[in-house]
């Protein structure tokens, strides 16, 4: 599917990943296991599982798809509204969805989604370039038996003078030789750490100069709404855009106020963008109340932001 690559990016950064309208991928981390049975060890790494009901648009799909296409956030969104809209014709026909390296989606006989997924990719960025491998088993049983039997050579009068020393030297040899090879192995387990260190950092500096924002402009003025709001404090932000440009946040401030809005520039976030909100509330129920007013009356695309900001 078209979005399935924007969509495995994001996965190895986030732990939620949400799909406007239709639901979420939630990563969980999982630790390095071995399997018993078949002596394989399996890196540590993230499971990927779907929640149907978390399908609020929270800006980043939409934001990274619309800085790596280069298009606009409105763009963007239609653009996952489409993928959306395809994707839930194609399940109601009874067939089966696939998204590469992510996962399968069917429908159950009860009409409900069903999510599969891939278990072949590792969303781990912790675990880059560790692979499942399986291990021979060990046999020291055995191994012990050999070394007891060749300690059992009996020494016979004279003539075996030489064969004391020579188990003396055998004996020494063995230790030198598993002393350098746990040496060996602490120097490896070096290297390999130093080199996984050093991939995670490539991957993240790679992943850090794709995950950028879109940059908005104010075309025309929205439809006039008269609300009689006071200035409200609080960590639930009803957020009406963000942009790249500052003096263009403070104009969409001024427009917002002049609806009666007690609208508010938030600041720049982590991405560089200054964050413009219709208001905020310490209440969580009315900040939902309004923002279902605000999407259906003012801007469809009006989102939910909560963070403890402290406002003047």
């Amino acid at each position: 599917m078209q979005l399935s690559p924007y969509i495995k990016d994001l996965l190895y950064r986030y732990e939620c990943v949400i799909i406007p309208g239709f639901g979420a991928f939630l990563a969980n981390y999982t630790s390095a296991s071995i399997d018993a049975d078949s002596s394989t060890f399996y890196p540590p790494g993230k499971t990927i599982s779907f929640n149907r009901q978390l399908q609020t648009n929270d800006g980043l799909l939409a934001n990274y798809v619309a800085s790596v296409e280069g298009t606009s956030y409105e763009l963007a969104l239609q653009k996952i509204r489409n993928f959306t809209g395809s994707l839930s014709l194609e399940l109601s026909k009874g067939e089966r969805v696939t998204l590469d390296t992510i996962g399968d989606f069917s429908l159950t006989p009860e009409n409900k989604v069903q999510f599969l997924p891939c278990g072949t990719e590792n969303f781990n960025i912790a675990s880059f370039g560790l692979t499942t491998f399986i291990s021979s088993e060990i046999l020291r049983d055995i191994q012990q038996k050999q070394l007891a039997t060749a300690q059992e050579v009996p020494v016979l009068g004279a003539p075996n003078r030489g064969v004391a020393p020579f188990i003396k030297y055998a004996a020494i040899g063995l230790i030198a030789i598993a002393v350098s090879g746990l040496t060996g192995l602490k120097i490896y387990e070096g290297t390999v750490q130093e080199h996984n260190f050093a991939q995670k950092q490539k991957a993240n500096t790679k992943l850090e100069k794709q995950i950028q924002q879109a940059t908005f402009s104010i075309t025309s003025p929205l439809p006039t709404l008269e609300l009689s709001v006071t200035k409200q404090t609080g960590k639930y932000h009803v957020v009406a855009g963000a942009f790249r440009v500052k003096e263009n946040a403070e104009r969409k401030v001024a427009q917002l106020h002049k609806k009666g809005f007690a609208a508010i520039n938030l600041g720049v976030n982590k991405y560089g963008l200054h964050q413009v909100v219709y208001a905020s509330y310490q209440n969580r129920l009315e900040a939902l109340k309004n923002l279902r007013t605000i999407k259906a009356t003012q801007n469809n695309d009006a989102w939910l932001l909560v963070k403890k900001i402290a406002l003047h």
